[in-house]
C-alpha cells in the first residue's frame, strides 16, 4: 500500500515537470512574435473599376432659336403662346395688327387697274400709230415711181418722205408707251406681292418644335426687329449640362461617353451622354467646355447647377487602396507582406476608380500588401501582419 503511493507521487511529480517544460518552451516560441512591429495589412482582391471624370457647370439650352417679327412696325395683336408652351413648327405664337397693310393693298390694287387702263389706251393708239405708218409708207413709196417719171414734183416726194418719217416716230413712240405701261403693271404687282407676303407675316411662327424659354412679347407693343426676341424656343425642348473639365482631363473625352448627372432637387443621377468636347481651352482659367445630354429632357430645368460624372473607361482586375501606393520618380511600389515578412514590389497600375487603384502587373489576387504606405518598413524587415477590420469602400 505505502509503495504504491510512492509510485503515484512520483509519476505526478513527473507530469508536472515536463508540463511546466512545455509551457516554458512555449513562451520562449511566443516572445518574439510579440516583440515584432503589428502593422496593418490589406488584400488584393479583383474588383469592378470604373473610371470617372467629375465636372460641374449648368443646365442650358442645346440650341435657342429666337423669334423676332418679319415686318416692322406693326402692333401686336394677339399672343397664341406662352413661356412653358410646347409649340410645333409653323405654329402661330402671336398676331400683328394687319390694317395698315390692308390699306396698302387695296391703294395698289387701284394704280395696277390704273396703269392696265394706261397700258389699253397705248394699244389703241399703236394700233392707229401703225395704220397711219402703213399709209404713209404707201405713199411714200407712190411718189417716189411718179416723180422718177416727172409725174410730181420733187417738193411733193418729200413731203411724203417726212409724212412717213412722223408716222413712224409716232409707231416707236407708242410702243415705247406700251414698253412702260407694262412695266408700271410690273411694279405694282411686286408691290401687292410684296404686301400680300407682309400680311402673310402678321402671324408670328415658330421656324421649329420646342418649348418656349422666353416670352418678351405683349400686346399693344410695336413689334420690331432691332430689340429683343418676340419669344426664345429651345428646339425640341432638349437642354444638356455644359460642365468645365482642366486640361489635363480634356482629352480623355470624346463624344458617346455616358454620364450620371446629379443636380438640384432630384434624388436619383439622370443619365446623358458626351454630345461635344470644345476643340478650345480657356487659356487664362485653363478649363474646357464639355457638353453633356440629358436623356430625360424633363428631369432638369435650364439655368441648373449640375455634376456630371463621366464614364471614360471601366475593367475588372486587381485593385488596391491609394494608401498603399508609393510612386517615387515614375516607379510605383507596394510593401508586400509573405511570412511575415516585408518585401518591396514593382507594380503597372490602371484605372483608378475613386480611391482604388487598378493593379495590372505585379500582384497575384490574394496577396497582401502593408495598407499604408507612409509606415516605416524596410525590405526584408519582420513585421506581424494585422488584418484590417473594415475595407475601403469606392
Amino acid at each position: 500500500m505505502f509503495r504504491n503511493t510512492s509510485t503515484r507521487a512520483v509519476l505526478m511529480a513527473a507530469s508536472l515537470s515536463l508540463s511546466a517544460s512545455v509551457a516554458m518552451a512555449q513562451e520562449q516560441q511566443a516572445a518574439p512574435a510579440q516583440n515584432l512591429p503589428a502593422i496593418i495589412v490589406t488584400t488584393a482582391e479583383s474588383r469592378d473599376l470604373v473610371d470617372r471624370i467629375v465636372a460641374t457647370g449648368t443646365i442650358r439650352a442645346e440650341e435657342e432659336v429666337q423669334i423676332q417679327p418679319q415686318v416692322e412696325g406693326l402692333q401686336i395683336k394677339s399672343l397664341d403662346a406662352d413661356v412653358g408652351d410646347t409649340v410645333q413648327a409653323e405654329t402661330i405664337v402671336a398676331k400683328l395688327n394687319e390694317d395698315t397693310l390692308l390699306l396698302q393693298r387695296s391703294q395698289y390694287v387701284a394704280n395696277r387697274a390704273k396703269a392696265e387702263a394706261a397700258l389699253a389706251q397705248y394699244q389703241a393708239q399703236l394700233v392707229e400709230a401703225e395704220a397711219s405708218l402703213n399709209e404713209a409708207q404707201r405713199q411714200f413709196e407712190r411718189a417716189t415711181r411718179l416723180a422718177s417719171s416727172g409725174s410730181v414734183s420733187t417738193s411733193q416726194k418729200e413731203q411724203a418722205e417726212t409724212t412717213l418719217a412722223s408716222a413712224t416716230a409716232r409707231t416707236e413712240t407708242a410702243r415705247q408707251a406700251i414698253t412702260v405701261a407694262e412695266a408700271d403693271i410690273k411694279v405694282v404687282d411686286s408691290q401687292i406681292a410684296d404686301t400680300d407676303l407682309r400680311l402673310a407675316r402678321t402671324d408670328v411662327k415658330s421656324p421649329v418644335t420646342g418649348t418656349i424659354a422666353v416670352r418678351n412679347a405683349q400686346i399693344g407693343a410695336i413689334a420690331t426687329g432691332a430689340g429683343q426676341p418676340l419669344f426664345t424656343v429651345i428646339r425640341d425642348g432638349q437642354i444638356e449640362l455644359v460642365a468645365d473639365v482642366p486640361e489635363i482631363q480634356i482629352l480623355r473625352l470624346k463624344p458617346g461617353q455616358k454620364a450620371a448627372i446629379t443636380v438640384a432637387g432630384s434624388t436619383e443621377p439622370l443619365t446623358g451622354s458626351v454630345r461635344l468636347v470644345s476643340p478650345i481651352v480657356d487659356p487664362v482659367s485653363r478649363l474646357g467646355a464639355v457638353h453633356i445630354a440629358l436623356d430625360d429632357d424633363a428631369a432638369a430645368r435650364a439655368g441648373m447647377y449640375g455634376t456630371a460624372a463621366i464614364i471614360v473607361t471601366e475593367a475588372a482586375g486587381i485593385a488596391l487602396p491609394l494608401s498603399a501606393i508609393t510612386t517615387e520618380q515614375g516607379v510605383t511600389t507596394v510593401r508586400k507582406v509573405s511570412d511575415g515578412t516585408v518585401q518591396m514590389v514593382e507594380i503597372k497600375t490602371g484605372i483608378q476608380d475613386g480611391s482604388f487603384l487598378q493593379v495590372t502587373e505585379g500582384l497575384d489576387e490574394g496577396d497582401k500588401v502593408v495598407a499604408k504606405a507612409g509606415v516605416f518598413v524596410r525590405d526584408g524587415d519582420r513585421i506581424n501582419p494585422v488584418e484590417e477590420t473594415s475595407s475601403v469602400s469606392n
